[in-house]
């Protein structure tokens, strides 16, 4: 592994949320509203990365959005109506829940992709915005239960490493076709050196180690997005701007993170999801196990 010192390596401070897609598998309630607004137990899918994101020290909230996603803007905005009338009405354990939607002025960026090219076009909307600093990248689709946040974990892992780094996980040999796959040349336990990355490899995977949507990335990636090479899809690949840094030894690193990763960009993932963080809630966990018990003991009855 590349040795790096601490001095040379440069803060996180930004990142980047992907939210420019039409949640087509979840009509015809995105018709009217923005997948990234649906509700995982009482709080929208982006408040699950905004809050990842703020425990892991990120001060610049980069949104890349597509017309349609107005609701989006505004939930993060300051709501003085609902606000007053929390606070005559005396219900301060809501306004406090309220304040943490609330983003400071300057803190949340908004640029527009007008064309859906891609991943990788979308990370290059807001090239303008990221400068020539080190940047994470949250996909909200993806929300993963852990004691430590992952892009903290992340964030510690790279101030030793440096590079690029993306969080791994393992999946069936069956289903690599489905994600970004990493090509390992040494597997430290946590951290991976990466000598390269197939985006949804339809044979001969390089590993079952497969890329889950959260990154570290550096400006050198924005140059390699700026060729507009097409790749998988016909579309503009953020896993082939990474592959290009894997050819330096210590250009790109894996990181098996700790914890479960829900795909909420499918409705069983969503299910699941709703599932385990709902019994996950002390508020919630008694009366909701209960229901699902009885719901089973139903189902085997029925059969």
């Amino acid at each position: 592994m590349r040795k790096t010192t601490k001095s040379k390596i440069k803060k996180v401070t930004k990142a980047v949320f992907p939210v420019a897609g039409m949640g087509t598998r979840f009509l015809p309630a995105t018709k009217a509203i923005p997948k990234e607004i649906m509700t995982l137990v009482d709080r929208p899918l982006i408040q699950y990365a905004i809050d990842e994101a703020r425990a892991a020290g990120i001060k610049e909230f980069i949104f890349v959005t597509a017309r349609g996603k107005s609701a989006l803007e505004d939930y993060f905005d300051h709501s003085p109506e609902l606000e007053s009338a929390l606070r005559r009405a005396g219900k301060d354990d809501l306004l406090e829940i309220l304040r943490d939607t609330n983003m400071d002025s300057g803190a949340i960026a908004y640029v527009r992709q007008n064309r859906a090219l891609g991943l990788g076009h979308a990370v290059w909307c807001a090239k303008r915005l990221i400068g020539d600093e080190p940047f994470a990248v949250l996909l909200p689709d993806d929300v993963i239960a852990a004691d430590k946040p992952v892009l903290q974990q992340m964030i510690e892992a790279y101030e030793q490493t440096g590079g690029n780094m993306v969080a791994a996980m393992e999946v069936p040999m069956e289903k690599t076709s489905s994600y970004g796959v990493l090509q390992v040349t040494e597997d430290m336990g946590s951290i991976l050196q990466v000598g390269g990355m197939v985006e949804k490899p339809k044979e001969n995977p390089p590993s079952n180690l497969a890329v889950i949507g959260r990154y570290i990335l550096t400006p050198q990636i924005l140059q390699n997005l700026s060729r507009m090479r097409q790749g998988a899809g016909g579309e503009i690949q953020l896993t082939d701007a990474i592959a290009e840094e894997a050819k330096t030894p210590g250009g790109v690193f894996g990181f098996r993170f700790r914890g479960t990763r829900y795909d909420c960009g499918s409705k069983a993932g969503f299910l699941q999801a709703t599932v385990a963080f709902g019994l996950s809630r002390p508020d919630l966990r008694n009366e909701f196990a209960a229901y699902l018990h009885d719901m089973i003991a139903l189902q085997k009855a029925a059969q």
